[in-house]
């Protein structure tokens, strides 16, 4: 409900405890189903015997509010405000209003209630659903006709724009069958337990179950570009616009291209800004060409590896050969001494000799 202001007031309790009285269904089979919640056996699910009418309805306009949720932080909805029946009001722990289109769940394998999702639909496509698939479609069965097909439409449409926006509605005549796509899979889910087991203007008991994929082929295709079309638009506003740029500009670079003027973000410069951009980089220009002649020239090249030394042991030898030579021309001169020369081998010889006559 909204103020005067245009401000939610606190949510209102739609029933009393002890109001709504539970109706079991009543028991035609032997075999109880806990998949299912029934009795399997019996007679079809489909029967009107074994659907009763539901004894409360949500009210978006008299039931939404505020509730302790709003200053939680959860953003989950209530079943049973849902279905027109939840007791607590402002004390709630779950949300009292419609799901947004832009929401985004804390967890993608729950739905807008926070109950878990399945890998495949239940055989007669109820239940919470399967998170294997964004099923944005219901099943709306047992309508009442009493006129052509564009009246039926429009009573579909009706009830059922209520629980959120819907993007295409098909109604089957005379076979008592609607198909009723939203925008949004939140909103679907939301509808499908504000409107089981409700009726539309002719006290029908309807039959809302999840919808089947659609097997033509231009739907698939058109379902295909739309989620590609909205993972897209997901990771461009998560994305910075400088990593964008840049991750362009390194592919154009790879490919040798020139970069164009499209981009993700285009900026509208007047002509003052570019007349000054112009100048500041005329000055930068101006202050790196001082720069180069203030700058020391780059050292001499290294020189270059000759056969097996490597350009270091060259460095190193030429060093040491430097070094050298300064502390050759620094030191005194040192005086060499000469060894005493050797006999003749003629006179060895002879002395040699002369000593062996003597003897």
């Amino acid at each position: 409900m909204l103020e005067s202001d245009g401000k939610l007031k606190p949510a209102r309790k739609q029933v009393k405890a002890g109001d709504v009285e539970k109706k079991e269904t009543p028991q035609t089979g032997k075999e109880y189903n806990i998949w299912y919640n029934k009795w399997a056996g019996g007679d079809r699910e489909d029967s009107y015997s074994n659907k009763t009418k539901s004894q409360t309805r949500c009210n978006i306009k008299k039931d939404q509010g505020l509730t302790r949720a709003n200053a939680t932080g959860i953003r989950y909805c209530c079943l049973f405000f849902a279905r027109g029946c939840c007791p607590y009001g402002w004390e709630c722990e779950y949300l009292h209003m419609l799901p947004d289109e832009s929401w985004a769940l804390p967890d993608s394998s729950k739905d807008c209630f926070a109950r878990d999702k399945f890998v495949d639909y239940r055989d007669d496509m109820g239940g919470v659903g399967s998170f294997s698939r964004q099923n944005r479609t219901l099943y709306v069965g047992r309508i009442k006709e009493t006129g052509p097909g564009p009246e039926t439409e429009e009573i579909v449409i009706r009830h059922f724009k209520e629980w959120g926006s819907i993007e295409k509605i098909r109604v089957l005549q005379y076979r008592s069958v609607a198909f009723v796509t939203y925008v949004s899979e939140l909103s679907a889910q939301f509808a499908k337990e504000a409107m089981a087991c409700q009726s539309l203007d002719n006290d029908e008991i309807l039959n809302v179950r999840w919808a089947t994929e659609d097997p033509n082929p231009t739907s698939k295709v058109q379902e295909q570009d739309r989620l590609e079309e909205v993972g897209r638009k997901a990771i461009q506003e998560r994305m910075d616009p400088r990593i964008v740029d840049a991750m362009r500009a390194v592919r154009a670079l790879e490919d040798g291209d020139v970069l164009d003027d499209e981009g993700p973000e285009i900026v509208d410069v007047s002509h003052e800004q570019q007349q000054s951009r112009d100048n500041e980089d005329m000055e930068e220009g101006q202050r790196d060409a001082k720069r180069r002649r203030i700058e020391p020239p780059e050292p001499e090249e290294r020189p270059q590896a000759m056969g097996l030394l490597s350009a270091d042991t060259v460095e190193g030898i030429k060093y040491f050969a430097e070094i050298r030579k300064r502390h050759e021309l620094s030191a005194p001169a040192l005086v060499k001494q000469k060894a005493p020369p050797k006999p003749h081998a003629t006179t060895m010889a002879l002395a040699d000799y002369g000593s062996d006559d003597e003897d």
